[in-house]
């Protein structure tokens, strides 16, 4: 079946799919993005992941091409015209196409792209039954990573610094020796005392919509969570860490830097998380969070 791409108000066979070359996305990354899982043809959390976009969209002040309401109903169409099951769909909006200039054009019309493709989630149950390697790699990205933006060359070379160094992901650390995040992804230790530990919303981070309904998943089932920042050191005398994201869920991480945490293996905490997740992703996420009062606003 040819695959059909929405540009700027068509859907369009993926071949012919384009923007224009004066584009702002592609000369400034200027535009923010969203990635959302579809698990039975069904969006999974979508009001969560559009919310943040357009928080993304007002801190960038780029305009909003259309009501939420309506954007939805564009990704619903994308993905039952690519009759995309399991897999996720990529949501791009630009400031547009204007003259090459730096200060932002006058009122001109954002550029919107959606594209949905099938994934087969067998690899990531397999890597989730055994577990994966992470990296460390110095965090040298922009003061803003709050804003989910389209500028991910850093992200890109950690992630393949990971690949080229047999690993699922990297884990950003700060100047302060601090774990960030992954370089697609939030990163969570459990500590010996059984604390789930995970850094607090800031500038410093994405908040993860993933992570916001683990957090959730984590307070009902009575565990003790801690929003704060923790060493590369303190990972690794960790009972287990996982990371969290939309195509992860949770990820059991068993070693960084080549040597192991906790046995070596996935840990209870990360594997019964990841089983709730699945559980709220097969429901599609409806009602359980409160995406609004969910990101930081600086």
């Amino acid at each position: 079946m040819a695959r059909v791409a929405y540009v700027n108000g068509q859907y369009v066979p993926y071949g012919q799919a384009a923007v224009h070359v004066e584009d702002r996305g592609f000369q400034f990354a200027d535009g923010v993005y969203e990635v959302i899982a579809i698990l039975n043809g069904r969006l999974v959390d979508a009001e969560g992941h559009l919310v943040r976009l357009e928080r993304s969209l007002d801190e960038l002040r780029i305009r909003h091409p259309m009501s939420r309401a309506a954007l939805t109903v564009v990704l619903n169409e994308t993905v039952r015209r690519n009759r995309v099951k399991q897999g996720n769909i990529y949501l791009q909006i630009t400031r547009g196409a204007a003259r090459r200039e730096f200060a932002f054009p006058g009122d001109i019309p954002p550029t919107v792209v959606a594209i949905a493709r099938s994934v087969d989630m067998t690899k990531a149950a397999a890597n989730a039954a055994r577990g994966v390697a992470a990296i460390t790699r110095p965090d040298i990205r922009w003061g803003r990573c709050d804003i989910k933006s389209v500028g991910l060359l850093p992200a890109a070379l950690a992630k393949q610094a990971a690949k080229e160094a047999g690993a699922y992901e990297a884990w950003l650390v700060d100047r302060d020796g601090y774990v960030t995040e992954g370089s697609s992804s939030n990163a969570w230790i459990v500590t010996k005392d059984n604390v789930l530990v995970t850094r607090a919303l800031s500038t410093a981070i994405l908040g993860g919509i993933t992570r916001s309904a683990m957090l959730e998943l984590a307070r009902r089932e009575g565990l003790t969570v801690e929003n704060r920042a923790f060493t590369v050191a303190e990972a690794l005398a960790a009972k287990e860490a996982f990371v969290t994201s939309t195509t992860s869920y949770a990820m059991p991480v068993v070693s960084l830097d080549g040597q192991p945490i906790g046995n070596g293996g996935p840990g209870v905490v990360a594997s019964r998380l990841r089983a709730l997740y699945e559980a709220h992703a097969a429901s599609h996420g409806a009602g359980d969070a409160d995406w609004e009062a969910g990101f930081l606003a600086p």
